[in-house]
């Protein structure tokens, strides 16, 4: 075993001191556990340091607009075709236009 110092602010480690003794551990053992729990909860550095790339785009179908590399362009001159919603706002009932 290693033995080790480190440093605390005096009121953390108050409270520290203060639940080892509620839980009728060391200090060193409480130390011991916060940190073996933290690693267990923690990513592994191997598996952070993994190069991430981008997936591979999905397939949208036939009527996909950005199969086509001039869809923006095609957007302004009305070569891709929306449907066409109406919008209207519900009549209130007892009002006269």
């Amino acid at each position: 075993m290693t033995r080790t110092q480190i440093q605390l602010p005096d009121a953390l480690y108050r409270r520290v001191k203060t639940l080892a003794e509620a839980r009728e551990v060391s200090l060193a053992e409480l130390v011991r556990n916060g940190l073996e729990y933290i690693l267990r909860v923690s990513a592994p550095p191997e598996a952070a340091s993994e190069e991430w790339t981008l997936p591979e785009p999905l397939h949208l179908g036939a009527g996909d607009p950005f199969a086509d590399p001039d869809w923006r362009a095609n957007l302004h001159v009305g070569l891709v075709a929306e449907e066409r919603i109406s919008y209207r706002a519900a009549k209130r009932k007892g009002r006269t236009p």
